[in-house]
């Protein structure tokens, strides 16, 4: 016999849920991208390029933080740094 009593799905609750993984999903794939660039940093450059990949690493885990709570929006921090770092990359390297 089945049980009648299951609430209705909470579709707003679902919706937010889906937005939140979207954005880190979004903001991850940058993040780990950026890491990458660091690593290449590293291990290509000289001692400027070091100093540089140390620099962007950590703006890298703020500008993750930040875009985590922001919300829809959050993936721009990141990759302003992906950006900076690939620049940098470019230069040194």
């Amino acid at each position: 016999m089945s049980n009648d009593t299951a609430s209705a799905m909470d579709y707003n609750a679902h919706e937010q849920t889906y937005e939140g993984f979207i954005n880190f999903s979004k903001v991850g794939t940058i993040a780990v991208l950026n890491i990458v660039l660091c690593l290449i940093l590293f291990a290509f450059g000289g001692t400027a390029a070091t100093v540089f990949g140390w620099l962007m690493l950590i703006a890298n885990i703020i500008a993750t933080a930040v875009g985590l709570a922001l919300g829809e929006k959050g993936w721009v921090a990141p990759a302003g740094v992906f950006v900076l770092s690939g620049l940098l990359a470019i230069l040194t390297v």
